[in-house]
């Protein structure tokens, strides 16, 4: 079994480094110390790690202890260990390389971002090592994290604009996709252009905000709520046990979304029409035998029954789960 030091991933991973001698090696290294970064190594298959002192402060570890993967994995978010354990075993397959970022929650309970940096050694095709860098980028992901806000948000509500909604809609069919989305909700607010017409503009604003707020705290469970065009809203909702769990949610949340706003003395009626459209599952193969997740036709399909219920003032709500939208 080979022993890969992390030292020696400091020098094959560095780039700059032309002359492979120790004085640029103790070169890299200082410079290496004047920001939040380490060295790291794999071997496999037993997963032994190797790692320099920056890689133990950014987990928040002591460098006295030989760090255990399944332990430091615990460490990393859902989302950012999937993603690299996914990344991880195409690269080793592979004989490749990756880069992520990822979130992790050190034993301190301090939340930092990293970058990870990947590359395989391997000997006739195969595998036998991965090593790279780890650097923190809390910093930089706060700053790039504002920006994205500021892009990205409704500045009115709050919530998502349809910038942030098209991304969605023009995402790939992914299993990741398929595993996070459960159903599409859509709702347009009724009467809205009376409230303008009788009582201005800003108390429109003040029930457009309101109304914002109120889909924000019946669904907090949401991937994604956004303000798609004057008054109407979109809610991204996760997969749940049964589709009739998600129509019963929203019947029990109309009565509170449809509260009459309070503003400068007078209370402004609320009406709203929903359309909702379930993502497709095991239930709904395709020919094909795999499920199959289009975002722009589970919309379309949002957007009839939206419609629906617009021109039945009796429904609330239109359910489209029974259409083939898949």
């Amino acid at each position: 079994m080979i022993h890969f030091h992390a030292n020696a991933a400091i020098k094959d991973s560095s780039k700059v480094i032309n002359d492979d001698g120790p004085d640029s090696l103790k070169l890299y290294e200082r410079a290496a110390a004047l920001v939040p970064m380490g060295a790291w190594s794999c071997n496999l298959p037993g997963n032994e790690l190797d790692w320099t002192e920056g890689v133990y402060d950014l987990f928040g570890l002591s460098a006295r202890n030989i760090p255990d993967r399944r332990t430091v994995l615990e460490m990393y978010d859902e989302e950012s260990r999937e993603l690299l354990e996914y990344k991880r075993s195409k690269a080793v397959e592979a004989c490749s390389r990756f880069t992520l970022d990822a979130r992790i929650v050190r034993p301190d309970g301090m939340e930092r971002w990293i970058r990870i940096t990947a590359a395989t050694r391997a000997c006739n095709g195969r595998a036998e090592a991965l090593y790279g860098m780890k650097q923190d980028i809390t910093e930089d992901h706060a700053r790039w994290e504002h920006l994205r806000q500021q892009a990205e948000c409704d500045p009115l509500t709050g919530v998502a604009n349809r910038s942030r909604f098209q991304q969605f809609l023009e995402q790939p069919d992914t299993c990741a996709l398929r595993g996070r989305v459960g159903a599409l909700l859509l709702f347009d607010l009724d009467g809205f252009k009376k409230i303008n017409d009788w009582w201005g503009h800003a108390a429109g604003d003040a029930c457009l905000a309101a109304f914002a707020e109120r889909l924000r705290r019946a669904f907090p469970q949401a991937h994604l709520i956004s303000r798609i065009g004057g008054d109407e809203f979109a809610v991204l909702l996760p997969p749940a046990p049964l589709n009739l769990a998600i129509e019963g949610e929203v019947h029990c949340v109309i009565g509170h979304l449809l509260s009459p706003v309070a503003w400068n003395g007078d209370l402004l009626p609320l009406g709203v029409s929903v359309g909702l459209a379930h993502a497709p599952t095991a239930a709904s193969l395709s020919a094909c035998g795999e499920i199959k997740l289009d975002p722009q036709a589970l919309f379309i399909a949002a957007d009839k029954a939206l419609y629906e219920a617009k021109a039945n003032p009796a429904l609330a709500l239109v359910s489209a789960s029974n259409r083939d939208y898949s």
